[in-house]
């Protein structure tokens, strides 16, 4: 089957992050990368089970501390918490006394109704986002896979330009995208957790591809590693990649 019907064929609150729980140790990271302290009000959109809001509330000693999620169940735990949380959906929630945004969204309606609102922020709001920068935005700091986007954005005037600001790179080569694709792995990975190389292999080979189809990878021809990894893909897992690679 083609990745992308893998992908569908999986739980879809999985897919788009609905139920991942980050971390402590990736809260930690965050709050550390965005230099997370006791003047700011931190807004974690999509919280969960509020543990972010704990950490920052009692780690890092925000003024403010705020979890919103539309899942009523996750907003119960939460409210084992310390921390104000609201059970509502994010876009319609007033956000304007942020000063640090925690925001980790694939759905593309969300992410478009939330630039909106972000676009009308007071200038130095932190908006951190994993594994992919705002849209059309150049990131301010990358510690990948969390990436800082302060107000206002700045424009990236292509993919490829956005792209590798996110990476820090000339071009993409295999050892750039299993890095990258390992970090994202272990960010997002349970520590309990030690099988997760197919991820990481999934994570690379994508993160590759992409790079080779904008023209940014730092060699035409598809390499060695590479290709041993499409092929173990399709061979032992039939999932297909090859239809990806644009000549």
């Amino acid at each position: 089957m083609k990745i992308e019907e893998y992908l569908e064929s999986l739980p879809q609150n999985i897919v788009s992050g609905d139920d991942v729980q980050l971390p402590d140790k990736s809260f930690r990271e965050i709050f550390n990368f965005v230099n997370l302290g006791k003047d700011d009000i931190f807004y974690h959109l999509g919280c969960g089970d509020g543990k972010g809001v704990e950490m920052a509330l009692n780690e890092f000693h925000v003024k403010k501390a705020i979890g919103i999620d539309n899942n009523i169940e996750k907003i119960n735990l939460a409210k084992n918490y310390p921390g104000e949380f609201i059970c509502k959906d994010i876009k319609d929630v007033e956000i304007s006394d942020a000063s640090v945004i925690l925001f980790w969204f694939t759905d593309e309606q969300i992410i478009k109704a939330m630039m909106e609102k972000f676009k009308n922020l007071k200038p130095g709001i932190k908006i951190i986002t994993i594994w992919g920068p705002l849209p059309d935005c150049l990131p301010d700091k990358v510690n990948f896979p969390y990436i800082l986007n302060v107000t206002p954005f700045k424009k990236a005037e292509s993919l490829q330009e956005q792209l590798l600001a996110v990476f820090g790179v000339k071009c993409v080569d295999f050892v750039t995208a299993w890095e990258f694709a390992e970090r994202y792995t272990k960010a997002i990975a349970d520590p309990q957790i030690k099988n997760d190389r197919f991820l990481t292999i999934i994570q690379t080979l994508t993160i590759w591809i992409n790079a080779k189809n904008l023209g940014v990878a730092c060699r035409e021809e598809i390499p060695e590693s590479i290709r041993t990894y499409i092929d173990i893909m399709k061979m032992h897992f039939d999932i297909d990649f090859d239809h990806l690679l644009k000549e």
